[in-house]
């Protein structure tokens, strides 16, 4: 429900990352493959910080856990397993798990644990070094961007605030009166910016929230 000029905001902030991402990957001097897969994991991440900024996979430790983590346990996995076939499954089964327990967990970075398998013989020689340059300096970087490109747009808050807020006679989390569906579609609408959850799934958790009241 976003408008042309939120779809286009989306667009420039992503175009501006992967540019970013890409002359710092450039630096690395990582081969082809790894240059590929990189740009590819940072691409995906930043489809959600500029196009969803709102979405809790969008948040800044989602971004930094999530590929620093998947980047490490792909590194340990290549060390510790020689079929790549078998090394990768492990690599990107392992980094959800880690990703889900960690709270951190951010879809690219299932793409970012396969670089150091990608990367074969010459991923060893970067070793650990690879989870945090280009890896950790390129999320970081994204982090940064969005944080600057967004401020400007008062309707894409990035990073969420962390806490909820409260009322301050009571210090209580404020509460809503009842809300129509009627209600809901115009508040989708005047949000202006994609929403990962459905219209749906939103009013199935209203009416499980207000039900236990």
């Amino acid at each position: 429900m976003n408008s042309h000029k939120e779809r286009i905001i989306a667009g420039i902030g992503g175009g501006l990352a992967i540019l970013v991402v890409f002359t710092l990957t450039l630096q690395a001097e990582l081969s082809v493959q790894g240059d590929i897969v990189l740009i590819a994991s940072m691409g995906a991440s930043a489809v959600l910080l500029f196009a969803a900024p709102h979405s809790l996979l969008s948040q800044p430790w989602n971004v930094i856990g999530g590929h620093l983590v998947s980047a490490l346990i792909g590194v340990v996995v290549h060390r510790l397993v020689a079929d790549t076939a078998l090394a990768s499954g492990l690599a990107v089964g392992l980094a959800i798990i880690a990703m889900h327990y960690l709270r951190c967990l951010h879809p690219p970075g299932g793409a970012t644990s396969l670089i150091p398998i990608i990367l074969g013989p010459a991923g060893e020689s970067y070793g650990l070094i690879l989870v945090l340059f280009p890896i950790g300096t390129s999320a970081l970087a994204m982090i940064l961007l969005a944080m600057l490109f967004n401020l400007p747009f008062g309707w894409r808050r990035y990073p969420l605030p962390l806490r909820p807020k409260t009322t301050k006679t009571t210090g209580q989390v404020a509460s809503y009166p009842d809300i129509s569906h009627a209600d809901f579609v115009a508040a989708l609408a005047e949000i202006d910016t994609f929403v990962d959850i459905s219209e749906e799934d939103l009013l199935r958790i209203y009416r499980y929230a207000t039900r236990r009241r």
